[in-house]
């Protein structure tokens, strides 16, 4: 889907675009993929390498903790990638209760069951349910999530510092082409005046 009038950069949605693209996700298993990039704001590459016992405990439990490796995380242009960790949040812990992941070692896996999906069957899917919803001319993709992710936690007077721990940004220059000023927050600045 093109960034329409986005420069380059993914849509930011709200939690209602959000409940009309899940409801037109037809699988657990991919409404469980877009669960994890909208609660845990992690880039969807990262998101296709889980395999269930970083999600899972040994008794099939969800853990409380979600810690996606450096090593499946973007790397920096020195080579370099953080270890995130990050806590589950209640609605996704029950989206993850109610998965059942199969015989594969990975968390999404492909039609084989020896690898993973591709990112580019997790974006098409995206993409039809974007498209379903009414929200195909929009610019979502699967940096949606995380844009909006950012854009949520700050305006709910998240520190910067605390986005930055869970994105994996070193420091603020990599995280503020992430965050959308609107238009309601520049007139309620001005009417501080």
């Amino acid at each position: 889907m093109p960034k329409n009038n986005r420069r380059g950069k993914a849509e930011v949605i709200s939690d209602s675009d959000f409940v009309k693209i899940r409801k037109q996700v037809r699988t657990d298993k991919y409404k469980l993929l877009l669960d994890l990039a909208w609660y845990t704001g992690e880039r969807w590459g990262a998101l296709l390498q889980l395999k269930v016992s970083d999600v899972y405990d040994a008794k099939g439990r969800p853990k409380e903790i979600l810690i996606f490796q450096g090593i499946i995380r973007k790397h920096r242009p020195d080579g370099t990638a953080d270890t995130v960790e990050i806590p589950v949040h209640d609605n996704l812990k029950q989206s993850l209760l109610a998965f059942q992941p199969g015989e594969s070692v990975w968390l999404f896996p492909s039609r084989c069951g020896s690898k993973p999906i591709t990112w580019r069957n997790a974006y098409d899917i995206l993409k039809r349910a974007s498209e379903s919803a009414g929200m195909g001319t929009r610019g979502i993709s699967t940096h949606t999530t995380r844009r909006s992710l950012v854009n949520r936690l700050r305006k709910n007077g998240t520190a910067k510092s605390v986005i930055r721990k869970i994105t994996g940004h070193r420091d603020e220059k990599g995280l503020d082409p992430y965050i959308d000023i609107d238009i309601d927050e520049v007139k309620g600045a001005i009417a501080t005046l």
